[in-house]
């Protein structure tokens, strides 16, 4: 089964479960694949209950049409704050963020992307790679995520407080 025919299968049931189907990942394996599935809500926290409850409901799914073949692991999962996007919409929606984008075909020699995403069109994305406008077709995008602002988020020392916490020097030990 394709990325595309689990998707038209999953996201209908997650929209039922009034949660957003942000997308998959799947990983498959000889021994055991792995088939991870983003859930968002839109006004306030993905909890570990909305996890387990798309999770019981996927599963009974897949146990009813059985799309994929040997054994895997299933994963529910927020899309945390290094978000995935999977569709053009999902693009739009953080035009002006910094994303990371893996082509399949190389653009120019090159097929890892770092920059704003600077527009979304039907051609593809719109991506600002070191002051240039490189345009990545919808069909040639293998992964991308959000790159987090950890500053923004609070998360990040600056660099002042580093560069003082690296210039303290312990006192030497007493013998």
């Amino acid at each position: 089964m394709t990325n595309e025919q689990l998707n038209e299968l999953l996201a209908p049931l997650v929209a039922d479960l009034g949660l957003e189907f942000v997308g998959i990942e799947f990983s498959p394996s000889r021994g055991s694949s792995l088939l991870r599935v983003y859930i968002d809500v839109p006004d306030r926290p993905v909890t570990i209950e909305d996890c387990e409850r798309v999770s019981r409901e996927i599963s009974a799914l897949m146990d009813v049409n059985d799309p994929i073949e040997g054994r895997y692991t299933l994963e529910v999962s927020s899309p945390g704050i290094d978000r995935p996007l999977f569709t053009p919409e999902q693009f739009a929606r953080f035009v002006g963020s910094e994303a990371r984008v893996h082509a399949a075909l190389p653009i120019d020699g090159r097929s890892r992307f770092h920059g704003a995403i600077l527009a979304v069109d039907a051609e593809g994305v719109h991506i600002d790679q070191d002051g240039r406008d490189v345009l990545i077709a919808h069909a040639n995008i293998t992964k991308a995520r959000l790159v987090p602002d950890y500053e923004a988020l609070g998360l990040a020392t600056s660099r002042r407080k580093n560069e003082e916490a690296g210039s303290r020097k312990r006192a030497p030990k007493q013998k």
